[in-house]
């Protein structure tokens, strides 16, 4: 899962290479003396369906990063199950020692000899 999440950010990462290409073409085009209008037109085309795909993946990822940062369920994640399992775990030491010093406090008092 977090392995597809990284090559998804490394294939946007290539996109955003493409558009920062596309557009440093499409800057220079007009400054040239002959441009190609059929060569900017393929140019813009190719830009602005890169921005999409990133726009839309990058979307994708931050409502993924928002549904892990607010704790709510989401595919893959285990956190919620470990941070209950361990809570569980704090409460049942803190019983044992209480239990224990109840013990210890019941003996004293049922005891004679003290």
């Amino acid at each position: 899962m977090a392995n597809d999440r990284l090559r998804s950010l490394e294939e946007v990462e290539k996109e955003i290479g493409v558009v920062l290409q596309c557009a440093g073409n499409i800057i220079l085009e007009p400054s040239k003396e002959k441009h190609n209008a059929s060569l900017l037109d393929r140019q813009l085309s190719q830009f602005t369906g890169c921005v999409s795909r990133v726009e839309s993946e990058l979307s994708g990822q931050i409502r993924y990063l928002t549904q892990v940062a607010t704790g709510q369920p989401h595919e893959g994640s285990t956190y919620s199950a470990r941070k209950d399992c361990q809570m569980a775990l704090n409460r049942v030491e803190y019983a044992r020692l209480k239990l224990g010093e109840l013990g210890q406090t019941c003996e004293r008092l049922l005891d004679p000899q003290t």
